[in-house]
């Protein structure tokens, strides 16, 4: 794979401009996902984003076309109104009185269409009042034909014989549009009042304005503001609106116990964790089923920008925001990545269970950085807040001691092949991979992250000897990464997520002590790898607006570098295992027997210790065996490891090692890791 092309293009191109290439279409069909995600996961693909948000899309556009096609016939209706001949008019005095008894008992207001309340909340109601329809004999009801012949045998000097009375009926025709269940129910008053001048009836609509939940922030502009954040929720509340942060909080009640786990430069991350005591004695057992099968969450909180104001000049801006919860959504397949659930905005401030937990952290912990929640002067009243909602992936890798290197090998092949998959199924750049977003976690049946002992090992089946620690490892916090996603599979187009990091002021700090200054380090061989191919031409040059959007994988191997370095230097030192005690000699509680020296003299005593030396001395030979071969497994994997710092070195690294695809490919054919590692 070539190496990324220099900002200086050939030909026509002047000297230091750098023109960005538009969107490319991707070829072919939508890239493998390699690995072995779960099933059963709490979350699938939203690749079509929520299932419920399209059904409830899908309900409401077969109720707009029902009314529409209701228009359309009631628009062919035509009404026409014939003039009564004179002759008519001249009647007899007994076909007056019926005729007006008739017509003021169809003009007189039934009490049921005096005031017709309806239960259901409706959508769409179309009236049609007053209406003057002529009607033929044809047409006639069967009442109306009963009158006609009662009319008929009665003598009429005046009228043709053969012409028919004809009547002026009023007709109101009411055509209701169901509404689905689940919108909120509200009653729509109608009142019909006539009018003394004109005779007609008028219909009156009080309809209240759509009830919210106490929950939800009505402010429009807030909203508005916010509106592409709340286009990518999955749910139909959290896509509605705006919502408080104290109703959002409260829903967890005291079931749940709100701890703070981290925090950085982006906000803070916090856990609900289950009280199961309390649910136990609270809720019913499937219930409680239910909640665990759940799983714990975990949330980042999100300062967003604000608008204007307070805050309008820091924060994290809506388009970023975006930016990384279109990365969750299409990275969730991959295994080694983070398992993405829901956002919300909320507004407000902090609710009374987080702030506990804020200033719990900052008793506690001596990275507390970040601002009080309850500081006026750093947040405001109306301050909007992003939290993403994420299954727990586990420890942060900083704020773990690994010790044994089973635990290194495992740390650093599964984030390698992780980027390996992204690589491949997104063109992925994390740029951001230091070892706070990594994550790790056992998949022991008790969760110990504990080296594996002898025991464990012997029992393993694993022969590339990855997999020995039982340590999974996940990668988190895309908000400075970059990748392209698909929009449709009916398309081609991909769409380019990424950060402009030239504004994080990232790239300019200097470190503190030998790890900091490693880190620091790597953001500017980071930088360099993209503006010129070559991560050791670290001289700051001027920003090139657009660049972070190119695809440059040579980022992830400084960032794999830095990860492997830092495992092999700070690693603890094993705990040594020694021989078990020999347990203690038992005194005899009473004097032996005389009998003793026929116990001693038989034949019996000698034969029952033979077997006793032999076995002991089976098991000393087995334990040497098995030290002998665990500290040859461990010389291999560390001998592995360091070839692996000469392969990616910066300065004179393999030069086809160009992403970590590349790595990967590589260790599968030194058997360094096995095919079904990987696939």
């Amino acid at each position: 794979m070539p190496s990324p092309s220099s900002p200086v293009t050939a030909g026509d191109t002047t000297p230091g401009q750098w023109n960005p290439r538009p969107t490319r279409p991707r070829t072919g069909a939508q890239r493998r996902v390699y690995g072995k995600r779960k099933v059963d996961a709490p979350r699938a693909v939203f690749e079509q984003r929520s299932p419920a948000r399209d059904l409830e899309k899908k309900e409401k556009k077969i109720e707009q076309d029902a009314v529409d096609g209701i228009r359309v016939k009631l628009a062919e209706v035509r009404i026409e109104e014939t003039p009564v001949p004179p002759e008519i008019e001249e009647t007899e005095d007994e076909e007056d009185k019926a005729s007006e008894a008739v017509e003021s008992e169809s003009e007189a207001p039934t009490p049921e269409e005096t005031h017709t309340p309806n239960p259901e909340p409706q959508d769409e109601q179309t009236t049609i009042e007053q209406t003057t329809i002529e009607q033929t004999p044809i047409e006639q009801t069967s009442a109306e034909k009963t009158s006609t012949e009662q009319n008929a045998e009665q003598p009429t000097p005046r009228n043709p014989p053969n012409e028919t009375k004809r009547y002026e009926t009023m007709v109101e025709v009411r055509i209701t549009a169901r509404a689905p269940s689940e919108r909120p129910r509200r009653q729509t008053q109608e009142t019909e009042s006539t009018t003394e001048s004109s005779g007609k009836r008028t219909t009156k609509k009080i309809k209240p304005a759509p009830r919210l939940s106490a929950g939800f922030v009505t402010d429009d502009k807030a909203n508005a503001y916010v509106r592409a954040i709340l286009d990518e929720a999955l749910s139909s509340v959290a896509a509605q609106s705006v919502q408080k942060f104290e109703s959002w909080a409260a829903r967890a009640g005291n079931f749940l116990e709100v701890v703070k786990l981290a925090e950085g430069s982006y906000g803070e991350v916090y856990k609900l964790r289950l009280r199961e005591e309390l649910c136990k004695k609270e809720m019913s057992k499937s219930k409680l089923a239910r909640l665990m099968a759940y799983g714990d969450g975990v949330f980042k909180v999100v300062p967003l920008r604000a608008k204007s104001g307070l805050g309008s000049k820091k924060f994290t801006s809506i388009d970023e925001i975006v930016s990384e919860v279109k990365m969750l959504k299409y990275l969730d397949p991959i295994p080694g990545f983070a398992r993405f659930r829901e956002i919300h905005v909320v507004q407000g401030r902090f609710p009374e269970s987080f702030q506990m937990a804020w200033d719990h952290y900052k008793k506690t912990k001596d990275d507390c950085l970040n601002p009080n929640p309850s500081s006026k002067r750093a947040y405001p009243d109306t301050q909007l807040w992003a939290i993403i909602e994420m299954d727990d992936a586990g420890c942060e890798l900083e704020k773990f001691s690994w010790s044994s290197i089973f635990q290194i090998y495992d740390i650093f092949w599964g984030v390698a092949m992780a980027l390996a998959r992204a690589e491949e199924y997104a063109l992925f750049e994390h740029r951001d991979l230091h070892l706070g977003n990594v994550c790790i976690r056992s998949t022991r049946p008790g969760g110990s992250m504990d080296p594996p002992t002898d025991h464990e090992l012997l029992n393993q089946s694993h022969t590339s000897g990855f997999g020995l620690s039982t340590l999974e490892t996940t990668i988190i916090d895309y908000s400075l990464s970059r990748a392209e996603l698909r929009l449709s599979d009916k398309t081609e187009i991909v769409e380019v997520a990424s950060s402009d990091l030239d504004k994080k002021e990232i790239f300019d700090a200097i470190g503190r002590d030998d790890d900091e200054i490693l880190l620091r380090n790597t953001y500017r061989y980071m930088r360099a790898t993209l503006y010129h191919g070559n991560p050791l031409q670290t001289e700051k040059c001027a920003d090139i607006p657009g660049i972070w959007s190119e695809y440059a994988p040579g980022t992830n191997i400084v960032w794999l570098v830095f990860l492997l370095k830092n495992l092999l230097k700070n690693r603890k030192s094993e705990p040594s295992v020694s021989p078990p005690p020999p347990p203690p000699t038992r005194q005899p509680l009473a004097p032996r027997s005389a009998n003793k020296g026929v116990k001693a003299a038989g034949n019996s005593g000698k034969k029952d210790s033979k077997p006793k030396t032999a076995a002991a001395a089976a098991a000393v030979t087995v334990t040497a065996e098995t030290q002998e071969y665990i500290t040859q497994l461990k010389k291999t994997l560390e001998d592995r490891l360091n070839a692996v710092l000469e392969l990616l070195d910066l300065d004179h690294g393999h030069e086809d090692m160009c992403c970590a695809a590349d790595l990967v490919a590589y260790a599968i054919d030194s058997q360094w890791l096995g095919e079904r590692d990987f696939f």
